[in-house]
């Protein structure tokens, strides 16, 4: 090996093994980088899930006042925060932990539990990050075939062994924005054994206007191994700023925080998160156009005699009955960016983020166009 020159050396085949077989994550294409290619402008982009609203005013207040102190580092433990998601919904404050959105969260929560030799359970068409993390920390993914596009609580049951330590439900789910109610869900857990941890990730389900819908944080009370995810990314519109959060019990979030980086969240995630649980309208409007915006597309599609499966979340697929990736590229050229899902195995479906009335106007517009 001495003797190699360097460029010789095969620096993928020196990494570990879980990563070398692992493809980075590619998200949405940025309007900047298709005004770029193809000179267009005045784009609509509804390929990330992203709040069409623009961000509150509580927010941007909050992170003006926070920016005087940008020589200083975060407050490594969130006091602030913590407190606010303790007004807003009562949780305890010790039983929190903050993460660069909730991808961090849920990769800290792989890394803590999982390694060589062990199994995490997901669903198939679940979020790629989940396999992401579970491969890189060496353990092996255990991918449950899915039902009506949703989980199949079922078959996840059926998959545990000795070895599984792990089990990932995100509901609604990504991409498909299926959901599962509160009997299902409470079933599923009592039947789980208490030494597996249980990760439900919530990073939707803000926009379920559905009374019924299951909250992850009511069900902790009776499941110690259950830990909840949720992020300010989506309804409370700070994807820039990467600010999510886990709640677990004390021993689960004693061992999040001995792998969770220091500083892991910047000042500004953390003001403007702060800031913004107080703003009740900005939510409320969201979750009004959000609910609006799903019929419009959906009627949308209808009328273009195209399937589409019924979301929850702030997007919904639609298969466009061909290679979603060709069309895909067609309606680029239209000005609309939007999600082809053939890395999940859907090679005909597209994901639509819900905008703005005249954003999903433009999109169907775009689409029955290209069809």
């Amino acid at each position: 090996m001495g003797d190699l020159s360097r460029s010789e050396i095969d620096y993928i085949a020196l990494a570990c093994d879980g990563v070398r077989g692992l493809r980075p994550y590619l998200p949405g294409k940025p309007s900047e980088e298709l005004e770029r290619e193809l000179g267009i402008s005045n784009i609509v982009k509804l390929a990330s899930n992203e709040n069409p609203l623009g961000p509150s005013e509580h927010a941007l207040q909050a992170i003006a006042q926070a920016s005087k102190e940008l020589t200083r580092y975060p407050d490594g433990n969130g006091f602030s925060l913590k407190s606010a998601l303790h007004k807003r919904f009562g949780i305890d404050p010790e039983l929190i932990t903050l993460g660069n959105g909730s991808n961090d969260l849920l990769d800290l929560i792989t890394r803590a539990y999982a390694d060589a030799g062990k199994e995490v359970i997901f669903s198939q068409y679940a979020f790629a990050v989940y396999a992401l993390s579970t491969r890189a920390v060496g353990a092996t993914a255990v991918v449950t075939p899915a039902k009506n596009w949703g989980h199949d609580l079922d078959a996840m049951l059926a998959a545990i062994t000795d070895r599984t330590r792990l089990i990932f439900i995100a509901n609604p789910n990504n991409p498909t924005g299926t959901a599962l109610d509160e009997a299902a869900l409470r079933l599923f857990l009592e039947r789980v054994p208490a030494h597996i941890i249980v990760v439900l990730d919530e990073a939707y389900s803000e926009y379920s206007l559905d009374d019924a819908f299951p909250d992850g944080l009511k069900l902790m009370a009776d499941y110690s191994n259950l830990v909840v995810t949720r992020t300010f990314s989506k309804a409370w519109g700070l994807g820039a700023l990467r600010v999510g959060y886990a709640v677990a019990n004390a021993e689960i979030t004693d061992v999040l925080n001995r792998v969770r980086h220091p500083f892991n969240v910047n000042s500004l995630a953390l003001a403007a998160a702060t800031a913004v649980l107080d703003d009740h309208e900005y939510l409320e409007k969201g979750r009004e156009i959000n609910a609006l915006g799903l019929v419009q597309l959906a009627e949308g599609f209808d009328r273009l005699g195209l399937d589409y499966i019924p979301s929850v979340g702030n997007f919904i697929c639609v298969d466009s009955k061909q290679d979603a990736a060709d069309l895909y590229q067609r309606l680029l050229h239209e000005g609309v960016i939007v999600r082809p899902v053939g890395n999940y195995g859907m090679p005909q479906h597209l994901r639509v983020s819900v905008g703005l009335p005249e954003e999903n106007q433009r999109f169907l517009d775009a689409l029955e166009k290209v069809l």
